[in-house]
């Protein structure tokens, strides 16, 4: 650069080299390898809307592509129509972000801070209220917020982890989930010791399942982890061995019992999802995942029935949701994958975000999908069906930058995707946004 004629009063900063664009539409772009996989007439992201947390810029001098996560967030995913329709265009620079859909509401103080879980926030949405309770575990106790009815107060309780009785427990918590059942509202926690089912407010323990420790070689960790309800009367909650444990819970009472023993994965379980929304024939009601990535579907009933298998795609798959018969699953290289519920074929990939993926939450009247992670960005999608060809779409709705945090847990505040909630390590607070 040539030397400027006159000397500035203070020395300025050199800004860093402008990334280099991305392919435009009709020029080759880059595939990545989990491409390969896809189905022929899949639906690949026109446009990657993700930006790289403010963290992974280079410093001055450095290229771009020296930063990590940089490339994968770059790629432009070619495929039918491409440079049309309002994806299309200009990538992101970094830093920026697309918003205007949510803005940021006052926090709400936790007693303690959150663990480094995956899916560590719950959310209570009963019917006719936008929210009533949430909750995040750190160490053995759980944080409890109630939502006053007017929407404006709140009152905070500590949850102490226990075994069985009334006996105080020092194993640490993995999950707290509000389990909503058509007769009663269940919060059930799991921990390194076992399972534990109290009343919504966490007043009554009704119930308590103990792991059995014999049953893993003595170098392995035991606990359980991943909740859900399904098909009206039961919940299911997996382990760290892979199996899944599925409670036929009675409308009323104590009288709780394991009906059956799903035994298909053969690593840790990391969530679990029943489909919220309408199922079409033969696409399952239950979805598993692991710690090794390979997700099962299931048709849930008297006795639970395997339908398909989803292989593992050689990374660890944190999170995972069913509506409608699209199964959407977020793993540690950032990417969310969508799959056919019914073949279990990928349909789409978005590399989303440049570092783990914490958590994914679904509104199901709205197919709007939350997604957090450790790169301290939160996103918004939108799922849908093509109603011509059947084909799943994705649209990006809004991102947002939670400085400084790394994201553990990400909750929509009702059905509609209106709001959503945010927990992040270490964070002594729950952050609240809501539709601007």
């Amino acid at each position: 650069p040539s030397t400027p004629q006159h000397t500035p009063a203070r020395p300025s900063t050199p800004s860093p080299p402008s990334p280099p664009r991305p392919s435009r539409p009709g020029q080759a772009a880059s595939r990545s390898p989990g491409n390969a996989g896809l189905a022929p007439d899949a639906t690949r992201l026109r446009h990657h809307s993700a930006t790289p947390s403010p963290w992974l810029r280079p410093t001055p001098g450095e290229p771009w592509g020296a930063v990590p996560g940089w490339r994968e967030t770059r790629e432009w995913h070619e495929g039918p129509g491409e440079g049309t329709g309002e994806n299309s265009g200009a990538a992101e620079e970094p830093g920026e972000v697309q918003g205007g859909m949510y803005r940021k509401e006052p926090s709400i103080p936790l007693r303690s801070s959150s663990a480094a879980l995956y899916n560590n926030l719950s959310v209570l949405r009963p019917p006719g209220r936008p929210l009533a309770c949430l909750g995040a575990v750190h160490g053995p106790g759980l944080s409890l917020v109630t939502v006053a009815a007017d929407g404006l107060g709140f009152s905070h309780r500590q949850l102490q982890a226990k075994e069985g009785g009334t006996t105080l427990s020092t194993s640490l918590l993995t999950q707290a989930v509000w389990c909503v059942l058509p007769s009663r509202v269940l919060l059930v926690l799991t921990s390194q010791r076992g399972i534990q089912m109290y009343e919504s407010d966490g007043s009554i323990m009704v119930y308590w399942h103990a792991l059995d420790v014999t049953e893993h070689p003595p170098a392995q960790a035991v606990f359980a982890r991943g909740i859900a309800a399904a098909a009206g009367d039961f919940i299911c909650v997996g382990t760290s061995s892979g199996a899944v444990l599925v409670f036929d819970i009675p409308p009323k009472g104590t009288n709780i019992t394991v009906s059956e023993v799903l035994e298909q994965h053969h690593d840790a379980i990391t969530d679990i999802a029943a489909e919220l929304g309408q199922a079409p024939d033969g696409a399952g009601d239950v979805v598993t995942a692991d710690d090794a990535g390979m997700l099962c579907i299931w048709g849930a009933g008297e006795e639970f029935a395997l339908l398909s298998k989803i292989p593992a795609c050689g990374c660890s798959c944190s999170s995972v949701k069913l509506w409608n018969g699209i199964v959407a699953a977020g793993y540690g290289n950032g990417q969310i994958r969508l799959y056919e519920a019914v073949s279990g074929v990928l349909r789409a990939e978005v590399n989303a975000h440049a570092r783990w993926i914490y958590a994914l939450d679904l509104a199901p009247e709205t197919g709007k999908l939350l997604s957090g992670a450790e790169d301290s960005f939160v996103h918004v999608w939108k799922l849908s069906r093509d109603l011509d060809t059947d084909d799943i779409e994705v649209e990006h709705c809004h991102a947002e930058c939670v400085t400084d945090t790394q994201v553990c847990g990400a909750r929509f505040c009702d059905p509609q995707g209106n709001s959503f909630a945010v927990t992040g390590y270490d964070l002594s607070e729950i952050f609240r946004y809501g539709q601007a």
